[in-house]
């Protein structure tokens, strides 16, 4: 089983997303991106603190993440809370989240999500995130995209490392 990642790196000036083979059943993945703390855990960029709520089923659900921008040098907003919203959630194929403040609906418009494809010898997981349905407004007051290509590579090796270990 190979652990490289597939060329498919791709970029727009919209979306990124990249896939990785991963030497893990849709199942297993999937439980680790229902998980508010699992989010936590296999997070690349060091954005990410620590989380409360229970694993997401459906469409709606939530969880809070408490975040910490440090780690992306870029913007001085210190510790700060977001809320994870599940836009899109096919169980062990796909889940597609956007973030918003307390108590406040998505704004942003900026997916984040993950597609699983099942094959005999491994699952092909894809981690993108969208900013296309953002409005002018916002895009122009923030730097798009947040996380690079690179940081979506990243958690995807940590989540190989995490559910491989299994």
């Amino acid at each position: 089983m190979t652990r490289e990642s597939v060329a498919r790196g791709d970029m727009t000036t919209e979306r990124c997303e990249v896939t990785r083979r991963v030497a893990a059943d849709t199942a297993t993945i999937f439980a680790v991106l229902c998980s508010p703390h699992g989010h936590v855990a296999i997070d690349a960029s060091g954005m990410l603190q620590s989380a409360e709520g229970s694993p997401v089923e459906r469409v709606g659900d939530e969880f809070l993440v408490h975040m910490d921008r440090e780690s992306l040098n870029d913007k001085p907003l210190g510790r700060y809370d977001i809320r994870v919203v599940i836009t899109r959630f096919e169980r062990d194929r796909r889940i597609e989240w956007m973030v918003s403040g307390s108590g406040e609906p998505p704004r942003l418009r900026h997916a984040f999500g993950y597609l699983l494809e099942p094959s005999a010898e491994c699952t092909l997981v894809t981690s993108y995130h969208d900013w296309s349905e953002i409005a002018d407004e916002v895009r122009a007051k923030r730097n798009f995209p947040v996380i690079s290509e690179a940081t979506l590579r990243a958690t995807l090796g940590i989540l190989a490392r995490t559910v491989e270990q299994r």
